[in-house]
């Protein structure tokens, strides 16, 4: 287990359990302890819930948490013992500051989390969900940093040569359970439920890149030379479509070939810088031969929905 993996079962599990545990069976002094708490305990679970990276735990345990959270509120459990309105004394004062502090940054965060669900300035491009028959979950998108890791790439002269990823979306598939593989964080890629699904064109149009024969690489393993693994870049009118961390030996097309809308491309893999299997998408303006990622970057809807983290697409038959 990965030091990321165990930092993410503390955060979204140990913590949202202690403090709803605190609520039902803590003993607090004072009437504004226990509200404090109360909120303290239910702005953490809302800003998890949006912005926390639901990839080792199934991403439908913030419903678990916030119905725990209620049942904790009705329960009288400590509050009987309340003996007065207020803090006493300075070290009960020190507690009610501190959880109030907390309480101001995780509003903050889930603030945050939610203003990045409005797309960024300027026209989005529309593009057909490249996956089918299933549900996906979005690891990384939105117009925040907090939500879509990609992007870091916006700023920067070191950043600038995958500068066209910034705008970015990725994808995992959720299984029957809603979780996206077989254990937390396996080391075989085909443990997860993305791994070898087809991915189709988005768009109809030309081929202007694809790779292949990169090998599939085992969790959390990751390529940093081939940053995009084996891919596909699609020319749709004057933007440029990326698909990215594709399987070994599965891309279908090569340079030239024209695709239409939901052609099959290749298949979802573990190449390049991925920690997990999933499929990247991102848009783009036309890049070079030497940077072919440094086009600015462009937000794109797909299946006219502009995703952000957490949110879920069912990804229908067609």
């Amino acid at each position: 287990m990965t030091i990321a993996t165990i930092q993410l079962l503390v955060l979204q599990l140990l913590v949202p359990l202690a403090l709803v545990g605190w609520l039902a069976f803590a003993r607090p002094r004072s009437q504004a302890a226990w509200v404090m708490g109360a909120l303290l305990a239910i702005c953490y679970l809302a800003a998890v819930a949006l912005a926390g990276l639901w990839l080792a735990l199934p991403p439908h345990l913030p419903l678990l948490y916030f119905a725990l959270w209620a049942i904790a509120l009705v329960r009288p459990g400590g509050r009987s013992s309340v003996r007065s309105t207020w803090p006493i004394g300075p070290k009960a004062w020190a507690v009610a500051i501190a959880a109030a502090a907390l309480t101001t940054l995780v509003i903050w965060t889930a603030a945050r989390a939610l203003v990045a669900r409005r797309p960024p300035d300027g026209p989005l491009v529309d593009l057909t969900l490249p996956l089918r028959d299933g549900t996906c979950l979005v690891v990384n998108g939105g117009n925040d940093l907090l939500v879509n890791a990609h992007l870091a790439t916006l700023t920067g002269e070191q950043s600038r040569p995958y500068r066209g990823q910034s705008y970015a979306v990725d994808l995992v598939a959720l299984g029957e359970w809603g979780v996206r593989a077989a254990g937390v964080a396996p080391r075989d890629p085909a443990a997860y439920f993305i791994f070898g699904r087809a991915v189709f064109a988005p768009c109809s149009g030309s081929v202007v890149q694809a790779v292949d024969g990169l090998p599939d690489l085992p969790p959390p393993r990751a390529d940093r030379v081939h940053m995009a693994g084996n891919h596909v870049i699609i020319r749709c009118g004057e933007v440029w479509v990326l698909l990215g961390h594709l399987q070994d030996g599965s891309v279908t097309v090569a340079p030239g070939d024209s695709v239409a809308a939901g052609e099959v491309v290749g298949r979802v893999g573990n190449t390049g810088n991925t920690s997990e299997p999933h499929l990247h998408v991102h848009a783009q303006r036309p890049g070079t031969v030497e940077e072919p990622f440094a086009g600015g970057p462009l937000p794109i809807r797909l299946d006219g929905r502009y995703l952000v983290r957490n949110d879920r697409i069912h990804a229908a038959r067609r």
